[in-house]
Parts: C-alpha cells; sequence; structure tokens
C-alpha cells in the first residue's frame, strides 16, 4: 500500500508540473520570445513561471533537445548540456510521463512539453525537487517512515530526504542496499522495510519505506487483551455469584450486629439494611430500625431541652459554649479574630417586680427577637445565657467590630418596647471579649466578656472591652470579701476627710465622710476595690453604719474649727432599708450630734433602683432632720422628674463635667444650667473635681455654694484634718484672725486629736 501511495504521490507531482509547463508553453508572449529568440525574456518567464508551481529547474529545448535558454535556482548546482539532452529527447518520446534525473546529487522530476506556434518550435522542461516536503507529505498521507537515498553514477550516495532523525538515517546508509529489507532493528525499535528503486539519469533513487512492527501486531495485542479480560469477567462473575449466595443469608445478620453496635455507641444516623426483605429477616431489620428512630427522636427532643432556652428558643449558655469552642477551633488565617458580646439588660428586676414575671418573659422575647433582626450580621450567632443575660458569637470579628456591634444594640434599645400598653425603656451594660487577644480557650473568653460586662454596669458605660485591670480586681475581690467582715471588727477600717469650700468666701463648709481600709498585706485599700462587692453581698449596710458612727464621733470636735456639716454616702441597699432612719437616729443620741449636721449624699441610680421605697425613706430622713444631696447629679437616669417630690436640699454636680469645663464649652453650659436649675428650686450646690485655680474661680463666678477637689485638698485621715483647716483659715481670711479665734482653732485641733485617740 505505500509503494502504491509513493508511486500516486509521484504521478501527481508530475501531472501538476506538466499542467504547469503546459500553461507558460501556452502564454502567447512566451512563445513570442521563443521565436524572436529574446534569451531574457525566455529565462525571466521561466523563472516567474517556476517559481509558481515550485519548480527550480526550467529550459527551452530546440526541436533537436539542445538548451536555448535556461533557469536554475542556486540550490540545483550545475546543469550539463548533455543531461538536458538526454532527459528532454526520452520524455519527448514517451509523449508524456516524467523523468527522475540526479542533478549535483539531488533527485528532480523532469516533464516535457512541446511548444507550438503553430508549429513545434521546442519544448519547454521543467524539473521539481524530490525532497523534504515530499516525504513529509507520504509521511502524512501513508503513517510510513520514508528514506530516499540518491546513488550518483559517480560519488558516494547521499541522503536526499528522510522523515527519521539524523543517526538513523546515517545508520540505515551506512548498512547499504542489502541491510534495508525485511526486518531491521533501530533505536531499540523493530522496523519492517520496503526498498523501492527508480532509474534515474545521471545514477539510480532508492526508496526505503519503513513501519514498526509494533503497528502491524498492536490489533492482535489487542486481541489478547480483550481474551484475557473475558476470561477476568468470568472469574468475577462466579465470585460474585458465590459472594452473592453468602450475602443471602449471613450479610444481614453481621449489618444488625453492626447496627447494634453503632446504636451503643449513639450513632442513629444511618438505616438498618434488609428493611425491604419479607422474610424473618427483614422482619427483624425492620424493628432495628423502628428502635433506632424512636431513640433518636428521644436524643434529639433531649438534646433540644438540654441546649435550647425554652423561652426564647435561643441557644442557651451550654450551646453557646460549645459554639465559641467551635467558632475558636476552625481552621483560619493566624490573624483571624473571634468576638463574643455579653449584655445583661438594666432594671429588669424592676420590671418583674412591678408588672409581673409574664410581662418579664415577653420583653425577654421580644428582645432576643430585636437582636436578631436588628443587630446580628451575617453569621452572628445570638443565645441567651439566663435571666436577662444576652450574649452574641461574631465570628471574624475583632474589638472595633464588636463595639460597632454593641454600638447596634445601643441604637436598638433607644427605642422603647410596648407591651399591653406598657411602655418599657431598654438598656443594658454590654461587655466585649475577642480571641485570642484577651483570652485563649473559649471558657475564659466567655469569663472575660462576663468581667467586661459587670465593668460597663459599674461605669455606667454603654459597652466595654475586655482590659486586664478588671480581671485583676475579680481575683482580689475573692479574697477581699471573706476579710471585709473580719477588717470591720478588728479595727481595719479608717476614715477619711474631704473638705468642702464655700467658694464665696473660702471658708470651710464641712467636709465629705469618706471609707479607706487599711488592709494588713496590701496597704490601703480604696473604695472601689471593695465597696461595688460590699454592696453586692449587702454587706455595705454595715459599712455605711461604720462610717456613720465614726462620722458622729467626730463631729463635735470638728465644729470647734467652725461650723461645718459631714457629708455621709447612702448605697442602693441603705435605701431599702425601711430601718435606716432609726439605726442613724439611735448613733446621734449616743454621740449627741443633731441630725443637722449631717448631710446624706444619695446617687440618682439608687434612687430609680425603686423609687417608691427609696422615696419613703428619704421623707423619714428630712423629717429627721437629715440634709439631703443628689450625688454625682446629670449622670443618672430621669433626676429632673423626682426632684420636685423628693425632699433633696443640695445638688452635687459629677466632677466629669466640672474637670474638663475650662475646655468644653458644653460642658461649660451644663454647669451653669445646673447652678441655675437647683437655685430656682431652692436647693443649693456643691461641684466636686475642682483640680485647679481657674475652674474655682470660674465656678465662683457661676455663683456655685461649694466645692470639693484636689486643688483645695485630697481625701485626709481624720487625724490630719485640723491641721489643715487652721492653714486654710489662715491663707484664705480676708482680715487677721483674732487671738481668741485662733485660741479656739488650737483647742479645735486638740479636741479632733484627742478623739482620734
Amino acid at each position: 500500500v505505500g509503494e502504491r501511495i509513493w508511486q500516486r504521490l509521484l504521478e501527481t507531482n508530475a501531472a501538476r508540473l506538466r499542467q504547469g509547463a503546459a500553461l507558460l508553453s501556452a502564454d502567447y508572449g512566451f512563445r513570442a520570445a521563443a521565436a524572436s529568440g529574446d534569451a531574457a525574456t525566455i529565462v525571466s518567464a521561466l523563472e516567474n513561471h517556476g517559481a509558481r508551481i515550485g519548480a527550480t529547474i526550467g529550459t527551452l529545448l530546440d526541436t533537436d533537445f539542445e538548451p536555448r535558454a535556461l533557469h536554475a535556482s542556486a540550490d540545483a548546482g550545475p546543469m550539463a548540456a548533455p543531461l538536458l539532452h538526454d532527459i528532454g529527447e526520452l520524455l519527448a518520446r514517451q509523449n508524456g510521463g516524467s523523468r527522475i534525473a540526479l542533478v549535483g546529487g539531488q533527485p528532480y522530476q523532469f516533464v516535457v512539453v512541446p511548444l507550438r506556434a503553430p508549429l513545434p518550435i521546442g519544448w519547454v522542461m521543467m524539473g521539481f525537487p524530490l525532497g523534504q516536503a515530499l516525504a513529509d507529505d507520504m509521511r502524512a498521507l501513508s503513517g510510513l517512515q520514508l528514506l530516499m537515498v540518491a546513488e550518483p553514477a559517480l560519488g558516494p550516495a547521499t541522503v536526499a530526504a528522510s522523515t527519521l532523525n539524523a543517526e538513523a538515517s546515517e545508520a540505515l546508509l551506512r548498512a547499504g542496499p542489502a541491510g534495508v529489507d525485511g526486518d531491521i532493528a533501530l533505536d531499540g525499535e523493530l522496523l519492517f522495510g520496503r526498498t523501492l528503486l527508480h532509474e534515474a539519469g545521471g545514477g539510480r533513487l532508492r526508496t526505503l519505506l519503513l513501519r514498526p512492527v509494533d503497528e502491524v501486531v498492536a490489533p492482535y495485542r489487542q486481541l489478547q487483551f480483550v481474551l484475557a479480560a473475558i476470561t477476568l469477567l468470568g472469574l468475577a462473575l462466579f465470585a460474585i455469584g458465590s459472594a452473592w449466595a453468602a450475602h443471602r443469608v449471613t450479610t444481614p445478620l453481621r449489618s444488625l450486629v453492626r447496627a447494634s453496635e453503632r446504636l451503643g455507641r449513639g450513632d442513629y444516623a444511618d438505616p438498618m439494611q434488609g428493611t425491604e426483605r419479607r422474610d424473618e429477616i427483614g422482619e427483624l431489620a425492620r424493628a432495628y430500625d423502628h428502635m433506632r428512630l424512636n431513640i433518636a427522636a428521644n436524643e434529639t427532643e433531649m438534646r433540644r431541652l438540654a441546649y435550647t432556652d425554652r423561652l426564647t428558643g435561643l441557644p442557651n449558655r451550654a450551646c453557646f459554649r460549645e459554639m465559641v469552642h467551635g467558632a475558636i477551633g476552625l481552621p483560619g488565617p493566624v490573624t483571624r479574630s473571634v468576638a463574643v458580646v455579653m449584655l445583661d439588660l438594666d432594671r429588669f428586676k424592676h420590671v418583674n417586680d412591678v408588672l409581673g414575671y409574664a410581662l418579664g418573659d415577653r420583653l425577654l422575647v421580644a428582645v432576643a427577637q430585636r437582636l436578631g433582626s436588628e443587630v446580628l450580621r451575617q453569621g452572628d450567632l445570638v443565645a441567651r445565657l439566663g435571666g436577662d443575660e444576652f450574649a452574641l458569637l461574631l465570628p471574624d470579628a475583632d474589638a472595633a467590630t464588636a463595639l460597632a456591634v454593641a454600638q447596634r444594640i445601643t441604637a436598638s434599645f433607644e427605642r422603647p418596647l410596648t407591651l399591653d400598653d406598657q411602655t418599657i425603656d431598654l438598656g443594658a451594660g454590654v461587655g466585649i471579649a475577642c480571641w485570642p487577644a484577651h483570652a485563649e480557650d473559649a471558657d475564659t473568653l466567655l469569663v472575660r466578656a462576663e468581667l467586661a460586662m459587670y465593668g460597663a454596669k459599674r461605669g455606667r458605660e454603654a459597652a466595654l472591652v475586655y482590659d486586664p485591670a478588671l480581671d485583676g480586681s475579680s481575683a482580689q475581690t475573692l479574697s477581699l470579701l471573706s476579710e471585709l467582715r473580719s477588717a470591720l471588727d478588728g479595727g481595719e477600717l479608717r476614715l477619711f476627710l474631704q473638705p468642702k469650700i464655700a467658694l464665696a468666701d473660702g471658708r470651710l463648709a464641712g467636709a465629705e465622710a469618706l471609707l479607706r481600709w487599711q488592709h494588713p498585706r496590701r496597704g490601703l485599700l480604696p473604695p472601689l476595690d471593695f465597696i461595688p462587692f460590699a454592696e453586692q453581698t449587702g454587706f455595705v449596710r454595715k459599712l455605711t453604719l461604720w462610717v456613720f458612727e465614726e462620722a458622729a464621733r467626730h463631729w463635735r470636735a470638728l465644729q470647734s474649727l467652725g461650723p461645718a456639716r459631714l457629708s455621709v454616702n447612702l448605697s442602693t441597699r441603705d435605701l431599702l432599708d425601711l430601718e435606716l432612719p432609726h439605726k442613724l437616729a439611735a448613733i446621734l443620741q449616743r454621740h449627741g450630734a443633731p441630725a443637722g449636721g449631717f448631710c446624706l449624699e444619695i446617687t440618682e441610680s439608687a434612687i430609680m433602683d425603686d423609687p417608691a421605697r427609696a422615696e419613703a425613706v428619704l421623707n423619714m430622713l428630712s423629717a429627721a432632720g437629715f440634709k439631703l444631696s443628689i450625688d454625682d447629679f446629670g449622670t443618672g437616669y430621669s433626676s429632673l422628674a423626682y426632684l420636685k417630690r423628693l425632699p433633696v436640699d443640695e445638688l452635687k454636680i459629677d466632677r466629669s463635667f466640672v474637670m474638663a469645663m475650662q475646655h468644653d464649652e458644653d460642658d461649660a453650659k451644663i454647669v451653669r444650667s445646673t447652678i441655675d436649675l437647683a437655685h430656682n428650686l431652692g436647693l443649693s450646690v456643691v461641684a466636686e473635681g475642682i483640680e485647679d485655680a481657674a475652674v474655682y474661680a470660674q465656678l465662683r463666678g457661676l455663683g456655685c455654694d461649694e466645692g470639693q477637689g484636689y486643688h483645695m485638698a485630697r481625701p485626709m485621715a481624720v487625724s490630719d484634718f485640723g491641721a489643715w483647716a487652721m492653714r486654710w483659715t489662715a491663707s484664705h481670711s480676708a482680715a487677721r484672725v483674732p487671738a481668741a479665734a485662733m485660741a479656739t482653732s488650737d483647742f479645735g485641733v486638740q479636741a479632733l486629736q484627742a478623739s482620734t485617740a
């Protein structure tokens, strides 16, 4: 087949070459040039037309076959006239066909057509190189490898064209004609070869066709594989049949045994196998599957009850803890952060006490719905931890993102809830903690978010991010609370006084009684280290009575320094004690001090926790003769609504407004408005937090009655108060103090020191 294709390629090339030559011989200009003997025009025509049909040799022969004009490309080499004569004469006698000749060691295919005008005046002969292009066509058409060897009559044989690589071509050339027929081993591959010989002018052309033996036997090898596959398939079918027979008997029983083991491990997901059978095994499988479904349903219900808050339908504390564990354990980049936002509603106990527990439950459901619909981002989770405490899990969120969520909570709670025509104002303390910035595990993260939440409630802040200082104070509290009782009995508490100055003339107007704890190991502790936790346990009532007892004991000695009123702070729990007025009266009677010599300071939040009971206690205290003061005015909830009803005598402006009034015009306006409001209501005004002389002068110019702060004096032990009062009076008197007055002052200092001792 390859030989026939090769012959057909040569014939096709010859036919194309004859058509091209015939076109040239039919050209009128060419015939005219040939008739006139214009050699230049003839050569140019041969060159142009040969380039169009791919012929590199073109010549015009006369009627005796002698060359009249010749064109040959540079790679054709020198052309011998006898060779052209012989080829032209031979082809003319054959009346068509083609002739192969070796020109310069390269095989060419020649054709000849007559040139008539109208009688024959010559012959046009064209030569086409048999080179690599023809070999590649043969390779593409037949899939055979091809090697053409030119064997000149004089000279060595050379490779004219080859589809093999250079090394293989040279090896076949060296093997010679005897070594290229039959089986040929070449580059580790077995090929079958067939040699074709073409007589050529100036020598001969030998063409070797090659085909790999593997290609020939490939169909038979494929048949071997098919037979082997059929054999293996038969064996497999036999094995499957045997296994199926065993499967019908033993496998269902083994499946039921494994299923019972899974049920014992608590895995109820996979259904039982064999339930579709109609025999005894199928009946047993259906019974097992029914049991699996019942157990799974019961366990799902128990898990729902264990991990879901039944009131709101939200995850409960146990479920939220597992969700936090899962969020921390998710794979992610090193910079990934998880935030927990915890909030506790304000005044929820008051809602339950006043409106009832049913409405309180509806309030919790409404809060859960509002958090879920207005606060959560995509992927966030909300849970109810218990009581009025909720928590949000924010995956891939840092402290800034959590603060933004806390702001949305605050904004959402600014709109009151309406339940059964009852309008309820919402508020909450919000604490934030982030992993891994604030904690290394989920449990620590929850604890620190809760610490931040209680810190926010104590500091009356909308939201607070966890700070290590909060954790440190909590750790100390565990031992401080157990030591407070022994501190009270063991004489470790100390009374400090901070003076209150009449701003108009600089005289000493009174002092605020403050509590300090001289701890045997931790030194002098400020109130913030133990008072908040004493309030939580109710022990603050005993501390209040101790401070009032000490203030009453020193009151008479302080009066020798000038008429002064002592201020004592009352806590929220004190105002809820209806027996407080009687207890204070008993202390005054023991020390012979009048109730008018004392001012009791109450914070706005303490009044608002239970307004009715607080109002009753305050009325009794006012009737007993005590002066009453609203402490930290301006930072509470709704003081103006109660000012006209409460029997108060004094407003105490919070230090947060006073300290910044020199630099913040808004704070200065608040202070000025508070002073005017108090005076219009017939109340005196005390400003706390006076830190410098400029604020002192500004407050005096605004008409503020009294002030206290570090500019005048820091809180000091009661034993040091007399000496300070003498120095202050001496430096702020408008005129010289009479000798008798100075003697009185000296007596007052001695009396104060004696009472302290």
